[in-house]
């Protein structure tokens, strides 16, 4: 394992607890399959055989299993102390399809960039993004809020809806760059509504029903 105190020019990161921690071998085998770049891991709080299987796939792990957030709540914070100029954060139930090398081409100064949650877009009458992959460059003044947000939240909503409650129709614009959909395609994109046709990237196979596909794929 990498020194985890090294800056990275690009990294993808990812992170979960020992709850989440069978998604692990799955995530990681797609991710190297595809993916070039170094990947981080956050650990949020693993079992000792979790913790064995990120060391031996990861370039560096950051250990936030002692912080005040609890689970997922942590991923934010995680995001502000990765050890890189770039950094994409992707979700452990996010199967990676394709090479997303390129991601980091696509970033924004003082953005963070996301995919719009075109489902829940419609659903509630206005733009929505998903922060199942989040990019950015060096540490956005956003991303230091939102870890501040979500710290004085105190687990009463997901990190999706904190961020959305952050922000007006007008300080998105200046917050948020839209990512190509085929960078985080929801499943209930192509497994519920059908709206979404296009290349995929990044399969994102969300909720209790996304995790029984998952189940089914490994």
């Amino acid at each position: 394992m990498v020194n985890p105190t090294k800056l990275y020019d690009e990294a993808f990161l990812t992170g979960c607890d020992s709850g989440h921690e069978w998604l692990l071998p799955w995530f990681l085998k797609n991710f190297k399959k595809h993916c070039k770049k170094p990947l981080i891991f956050a650990d949020f709080g693993l079992s000792d055989i979790g913790r064995a299987v990120v060391r031996e796939n990861v370039h560096a792990v950051m250990d936030l299993t002692n912080v005040e957030e609890r689970g997922w709540f942590k991923k934010p914070l995680s995001m502000y102390k990765c050890p890189a100029k770039k950094t994409v954060w992707i979700d452990t139930d996010c199967e990676v399809k394709d090479n997303i090398d390129e991601i980091f081409d696509l970033l924004e100064p003082q953005k963070l960039a996301m995919v719009e949650d075109k489902p829940w877009s419609w659903r509630r009458g206005h733009v929505w993004h998903n922060s199942g992959v989040v990019g950015f460059i060096d540490k956005p003044m956003i991303l230091n809020q939102w870890a501040f947000e979500i710290r004085k939240n105190g687990g009463q909503q997901g990190d999706q809806e904190v961020l959305h409650s952050m922000l007006t129709p007008i300080t998105k614009i200046s917050a948020i760059h839209d990512l190509p959909n085929e960078y985080n395609v929801l499943r209930i994109q192509t497994e519920v509504d059908r709206t979404y046709n296009g290349p995929i990237r990044i399969m994102h196979w969300t909720g209790y029903k996304g995790k029984n596909i998952i189940k089914g794929l490994i």
